[in-house]
Formats: structure tokens, sequence, C-alpha cells
């Protein structure tokens, strides 16, 4: 059984301009982590709010650890757990309110409860804080308490919405650490993110949606398969301009600077053509990072990244 399956899923919200979604296949297996990646209204979220049960699609079907999302909701939302990206801490609760108040709502008695609670104030490192009134906490401590109140549930699929945004490194990867232990337990994650290098450490299958479709699925080393015939990316930062560049293989505007994804003779002769102009280059393989770029397109006002 899927843990999530979608078939021809359609979203339409009033007064847009196009679908939010349109005729959306996908499966994700059970026990893995799934990520959705896209620009913003790309339609992850949506995905992830009918998968929920928040949201009422359009047309089509989500079936959701076997039950249908629309008809079965209040057995499935027994099942499941979301940490929304919109999702805010509460005055004047604490960390081991937030949690303690989340499980017990969903049922757990209050021992085991009060037992979670202190677990998962240790796994996001959290017990320096764990009485403080939320208010006082940092953007980055608060967004932690809101992926530790759904770690430690008994939900068999957990929904997360951009668990990681704003956070610095090192907090990132103190979720990464609590995703990967639950996912160990034979959970399924199925998550959003803007962030390449989390896309690639976490996930055993992704797939890149733009403007309601979708336009690739995999794992991450098959997405990035996608572009073997241009599997080296060259960073081009002084003495070229974009139409000289256009020869070398696909460009790309980024950050001040064309970056060419070449395959191994357009990425050799740019190299030596740098050299002979003093050029200054950096030469690296492909990352999922130039995979999305490449599959989705750069819009006018779009801002490049790294």
């Amino acid at each position: 059984m899927k843990a999530l399956e979608a078939t021809r899923l359609s979203k339409t919200y009033r007064k847009a301009k196009q679908p939010a979604l349109s005729d959306l296949d996908l499966a994700v297996e059970s026990g893995q982590v799934f990520t959705l990646l896209g620009r913003n209204g790309a339609g992850k979220t949506t995905v992830l709010r009918i998968a929920s049960t928040q949201l009422l699609p359009s047309s089509g079907r989500a079936e959701v650890l076997g039950l249908d999302a629309v008809k079965q909701a209040k057995e499935l939302r027994e099942r499941i757990a979301i940490a929304p990206q919109e999702a805010e801490t509460v005055y004047p609760l604490t960390p081991r309110d937030h949690i303690l108040l989340s499980l017990r709502m969903r049922g757990n008695e209050k021992r085991d409860a009060v037992e979670r609670t202190q677990q998962a104030l240790e796994d996001l490192e959290l017990l320096d804080v764990a009485d403080v009134n939320s208010d006082w906490l940092s953007g980055g401590l608060k967004q932690r308490v809101i992926v530790a109140m759904v770690v430690r549930t008994d939900a068999d699929l957990v929904f997360l919405d951009e668990p990681t945004i704003g956070l610095d490194p090192l907090s990132r990867r103190r979720i990464w650490e609590q995703l990967t232990r639950l996912k160990g337990s034979g959970k399924t994650i199925v998550l959003t993110t803007h962030y390449m290098d989390e896309a690639e450490a976490l996930s055993d299958s992704l797939v890149i949606m733009d403007k309601g479709r979708l336009m690739a699925s995999g794992t991450p080393q098959t997405v990035k398969a996608m572009v073997t015939d241009r599997a080296i990316r060259v960073d081009v930062f002084d003495r070229f301009s974009q139409s000289e560049l256009a020869k070398y293989g696909h460009v790309v505007p980024i950050a001040g600077r064309y970056r060419v994804l070449a395959d191994a003779e357009g990425a050799r002769g740019l190299g030596d053509e740098a050299v002979a102009r003093r050029a200054k280059i950096a030469i690296g393989p492909v990352s999922l990072d130039d995979v999305f770029v490449d599959i989705v397109g750069v819009r006018e006002g779009d801002e490049g990244g790294g």
C-alpha cells in the first residue's frame, strides 16, 4: 500500500488565473522521505493541504494510508500529523506546554505524553528554553518547537511544510537528524523545501513541480541524471558575454555571473578559452540546484541563487 497516492489531482482557487494543481499524479512509498520541490506558487503546499484533509480538491483523488482524504477525513486525521508553514507558537505557552498539549489533544495518556514531551525537548535541544514563554524565543527556536510537536507523535505519516525555513545550519541539521530517526522507526515523511541540499540529504525520492504540474520525479540521483548531457557546471565570473558562452552549453545568469551547464567537451573548451582570456571560472559537478533551474527555467524577476 502506498502512503500517499494522488490521481489526476486538480485544484483551482477562486479568482485564480491558473490552476494551483493540474491533473497531478504521484505516489509515495511507505517508510520513506518524499520531498516536493518547486518555486513559490508551484502547488507544493496545496498538495500537502489536500492530503492532510485541510483542503478539498477541485477534482481527482488523494488516497492517504489507504484512506480517501475527502470521504474518510476523520479516520485519516487520527493517523497523520502536520507542521504547516504558517504555524506559530502561542503566547503564553512554553515549548513544554506546546508539545505536551499537542500530544494530549491527540489522545496520548498523561504519563506517555510527559515522557514524549521530555524526549522531544531533548531531541531538538530545547531543554534550556523548555519553560520559557514562547514570545521570548527567537524565530529559529519557535520553528524547532513546531517541529518537535509532530516528531514524537504516533502518526504513521508526517507532513512538514518548509520545516527548516529561517533556521541556521546547525539547527537545520538537528531537524535532519530527527527526520532520519523518524523514518528509521518506519514512519513516512512528506515535506516541502526550497533548500536543495536538504532535499539531497534527506530524500529517498522527490518530485519537481512547476505551475501545478509534475516536471520530474525519482531519487535525487536519477533526477540529476536527467541532464547527463550537461553533467558539468562552469561558473564564469568575467571576460565573457552570455552569447559567447551559449556555444559551450546551457547558460544561466546567477548573481552577477554566468553558470554554464556543459558536457565534458564543452567544459574543456570553455576552460581552455578561459585560460587564454585569463578569465576567472570555477568548475564542478552539476548539483540538484542546477537541475532544478534547468528544468523549471528562470522567469523575469526571479532571484539568482547558488
